[in-house]
């Protein structure tokens, strides 16, 4: 196939930085870049030098599909290692590898690894690239989301090459636009984190709640008009409850996870393709090597990790006939928690030793629109779905003769009148024999002047307690009681 130019240029780039001493870059291919047209270029470049290459992928589904792309990229001399597969020739001098394969064999030693979805950081890759004899080895990982924690230490991969990004191809055409509705909004209170995302258990008790599973099936039939779609799940009571949920309202929805055999997959792919079932309620499965044409993406698995969430929007994101953009339904805030796909990326590898936060300045994140839960670029005041626009309104709030502006640094000021000491004693006065009254301690009557006036009691003033409490101090003492009652809710 005629490589795209920014494909050809990205190889020029991976020569010299080879030929510039780096021996394990990552290239960053992201969804609908060519990643397998490239990795075939690179392969055939290689061969035309009498070199042998070795290509990992992380998962035994996509050994099939990558010895296919090769050879529709004219590699013929391939062969694969993983299990007793009908393919295994030790002869050939491109060796497509499962890494669960690689792990209990003797490595055949190449001029050249290439490792697919390099991302995934096996135990097997970290032993494999130090040992001595792979030392000047080159070892080139592929993968859309070169995000993972500790890619760059010491000892893994050296370098990074950005191919192209998410935004480009889409401006450019080649991969699909996209639009995000965020219909509901789950709660998560108590779900702990786990190596940097949601605890998986938890999760699902939070998602698989019968109000949330079936807002996805009404907003799926309100919102994406029979597109073929794809749900993402949290695990695999939670996928077969989604399924359950459509085909109970009449719609075709299969079903897979990590345990559904090869057979099983392809017949589910080949309904899918044909249109005998319109979704696919999954765990896991569909984030890489599946290229069908995908209209609608269902998140019903809220993550905290950009890697997953990349790879979950991508499936959507390939052209097809007729297909004007893609429809995310996003019930699991992850959007709205991580930013839009096309605002992700990293300069650099992580390396391990700085916190994630700190390495990169985060884009603002998306509004959601009141009316239509359109989820909106946060510079765009008005809804590109719907057309609403928020009325401008004063941020100025009113509290028994006292204004709170809200400034600039979204801090509330207090403009207070002029108040004389006469006043001030009757108002101190007054709480304090509200404190006594109360039962409080006199201290009590000190901290509510303070929040009154900004400053505790003077030394001048008397601490004799008034006869009376009027109307407005009553009021404001009330106000006061909501507004830390309120504080400590929200705590």
């Amino acid at each position: 196939m005629e490589l795209r130019g920014y494909q050809k240029s990205l190889i020029e780039t991976l020569r010299s930085r080879l030929a510039g001493g780096k021996r394990r870059p990552v290239v960053q291919a992201p969804t609908g870049a060519g990643k397998t047209v490239i990795a075939a270029a690179i392969v055939n470049m290689a061969r035309q030098r009498g070199k042998k290459v070795i290509f990992a992928v992380p998962s035994l589904s996509l050994i099939d599909q990558t010895v296919e792309r090769f050879t529709q990229n004219g590699i013929f001399d391939v062969a694969v290692m993983q299990g007793m597969h009908e393919l295994t020739d030790a002869s050939q001098p491109v060796q497509v590898c499962s890494v669960q394969t690689l792990a209990r064999r003797t490595i055949p030693l190449v001029d050249l690894v290439l490792v697919d979805e390099c991302h995934q950081m096996f135990k097997l890759y970290d032993d494999w690239m130090n040992r001595p004899e792979w030392k000047d080895v080159p070892f080139v990982g592929l993968t859309a989301t070169p995000w993972a924690k500790g890619m760059g230490a010491k000892g893994r991969w050296d370098d990074l090459i950005v191919c192209t990004t998410t935004q480009e191809l889409i401006t450019d055409g080649t991969l699909s636009d996209f639009k995000v509705f965020a219909p509901a909004h789950p709660d998560l209170t108590g779900v702990q984190i786990q190596a940097g995302d949601y605890k998986v258990d938890q999760l699902g008790a939070a998602m698989d709640k019968k109000n949330l599973v079936a807002d996805i099936v009404t907003t799926w039939m309100e919102k994406a008009e029979d597109r073929p779609t794809i749900c993402f799940a949290v695990n695999r009571a939670h996928a077969k409850s989604i399924q359950l949920e459509f085909q109970e309202a009449g719609v075709s929805c299969a079903y897979l996870d990590g345990f559904s055999d090869l057979e099983e997959r392809a017949e589910v792919f080949r309904q899918f393709k044909a249109g005998e079932v319109k979704i696919i309620s999954n765990v896991g499965v569909l984030t890489t090597g599946f290229d069908s044409d995908v209209r609608c993406i269902i998140l019903a698995r809220p993550t905290r990790s950009e890697i997953l969430y990349t790879q979950m929007i991508g499936r959507g994101l390939r052209k097809a006939e007729g297909k004007d953009h893609c429809l995310i339904l996003d019930h699991s805030d992850t959007t709205l928690k991580l930013g839009f796909v096309t605002e992700l990326g990293r300069a650099t590898l992580d390396d391990g030793t700085a916190r994630r936060q700190t390495t990169e300045r985060k884009q603002p994140l998306p509004k959601e629109c009141p009316k239509c839960t359109f989820l909106r670029p946060p510079k765009l005041s008005q809804c590109p779905a719907c057309g609403f626009k928020p009325e401008a309104r004063s941020q100025i709030a009113c509290d028994d003769g006292e204004l709170y502006e809200l400034t600039k640094d979204k801090k509330l000021s207090v403009k207070q009148q002029k108040y004389t000491m006469a006043e001030k004693q009757i108002f101190y006065s007054e709480l304090l024999l509200h404190a006594h009254l109360r039962g409080y301690k006199s201290g009590w009557a000190y901290f509510a002047y303070k929040d009154r006036f900004g400053v505790g009691p003077d030394s001048s003033l008397s601490g004799s307690k008034s006869g009376m409490i009027r109307p407005e101090t009553d009021r404001w003492i009330t106000a006061r009681n909501i507004r830390n009652a309120k504080r400590k809710g929200a705590a």
